[in-house]
């Protein structure tokens, strides 16, 4: 195995914008990798070999790096190689301790300082070899974002996403070959959005104006029903809200919505955090294509929809930290559940027949936690006044598996 590689920001300058300690590592490699922009700024040198990154990269890269073990490999790359970038690949397959960083000025810093926005009031958003509904969980009035895109065509697909949302009037620029000699810059609102073909190296920052014709997203869980499709099959927004109380999501959770219906509850666990990953199970194939559905309408189209029975379609997920049970609630189901949960981690049942109220009382006695009846009534017109319409009382299950004792660490998924 490679000892070390050495991964190598570097700057639109080329080798010049090297520090003394990483051109010398540059010129003492015997293998550098990197895109061919990247190689075409070196020199030629005995005994040192340049390999372009293969295409696709993710699937072809283990081989290379297995083809250039024992020799020392450098890693070219733009500006800083852990901002969307290959060095957090590489940490990936070989290890934080096999993988030395030398970052360079990022592009995103760049952007900062091009636009004169402060760090604590913009968010970075990456988009790079992802689905750009991605984007719509972040916006929001008056936020500034510095997203990473790829393709000519990307700021354009963005303007028509931002119109799409209401937010036609945000302030699109797209900032291209950023510390270059060959810099440009093109400004205009989403909605009137003409700018050329974006130069292959560019980012788009936004300054999210919302226009007034729709209303504004917020990551507090409850979204108003009418933002979900659904067949009726849907966790209402105050049950929706008191079911993630109890699921209470952090970042980097995994979570489970088995009988996922239009998919709101796992929707708004993912909403929470870019890093969250939520698996649903939905065995009814209109109501899983609809969920699909919503999860991308809802920013986070990377939402995992398994058409299948909850109780086989839980083989094929990794463990949860959190688990919601929407539907289908049985002891099998609930006992398997709570097998796989992580120390630590929390299970909501909501159940509206007797049958599943009976089995929730159980559980509630093996495993404790917590069991409330929750009734909403709604105002209503009732003849020429108004009065209360009772909507059916849901009974709600919440417990937390007891956490691992101290010096325990989670196994990764």
């Amino acid at each position: 195995m490679i000892d070390v590689i050495e991964v190598i920001g570097i700057g639109a300058g080329g080798t010049a914008s090297l520090g003394p300690d990483e051109r010398r590592l540059v010129e003492r490699a015997e293998v550098v990798l990197g895109g061919e922009r990247h190689l075409a700024m070196l020199d030629d040198a005995a005994g040192r070999e340049l390999i372009p990154w293969p295409s696709p990269l993710r699937s072809h890269l283990p081989r290379l790096l297995q083809r250039v073990s024992g020799r020392r490999a450098v890693v070219l790359a733009s500006g800083d190689p852990m901002v969307s970038g290959i060095a957090s690949t590489m940490i990936e397959l070989l290890g934080p301790e096999a993988v030395r960083v030398h970052p360079h000025v990022s592009s995103v810093a760049l952007a900062r300082a091009r636009m004169r926005w402060s760090s604590e009031d913009c968010e970075t958003v990456t988009l790079v070899g992802r689905d750009h509904d991605r984007l719509r969980r972040h916006l929001a009035p008056r936020a500034r974002l510095v997203v990473l895109t790829h393709g000519a065509d990307a700021p354009t697909r963005l303007a028509e996403l931002l119109v799409e949302e209401g937010y036609g009037e945000s302030i699109l620029t797209v900032l291209g070959d950023l510390g270059g000699v060959d810099e440009s810059r093109h400004d205009a609102a989403a909605a009137r959005w003409d700018g050329p073909p974006a130069p292959r190296l560019h980012l788009v920052c936004i300054e999210c104006r919302l226009d007034g014709t729709r209303t504004a997203r917020s990551l507090v869980p409850g979204l108003p029903d009418d933002v979900y499709d659904s067949d009726g099959q849907l966790t209402r927004r105050i049950l929706r809200a008191a079911a993630l109380a109890h699921l209470a999501p952090t970042p980097g959770d995994v979570m489970w919505d088995l009988g996922a219906g239009a998919g709101s509850i796992g929707i708004e666990f993912a909403r929470q955090d870019p890093r969250n990953r939520v698996y649903a199970a939905e065995r009814v194939a209109a109501r899983a294509a609809r969920a699909r559905s919503n999860a991308r309408a809802l920013g986070v189209p990377g939402l995992v929809v398994l058409e299948a029975p909850s109780v086989d379609a839980i083989k094929e997920f990794p463990s949860p930290d959190a688990v919601f049970v929407g539907g289908g609630a049985t002891e099998e189901l609930l006992e398997r559940v709570w097998e796989r949960l992580t120390p630590g981690g929390r299970l909501v049942v909501h159940a509206v027949t007797l049958e599943t109220e009976a089995l929730l009382h159980a559980m509630h006695r093996r495993r404790g936690g917590s069991l409330t009846r929750l009734a909403v009534e709604d105002a209503q017109p009732l003849g020429r006044s108004t009065g209360w319409a009772p909507r059916r009382a849901v009974i709600q299950w919440a417990a937390a598996k007891p956490a691992a004792r101290q010096g325990h660490r989670k196994e990764p998924s």
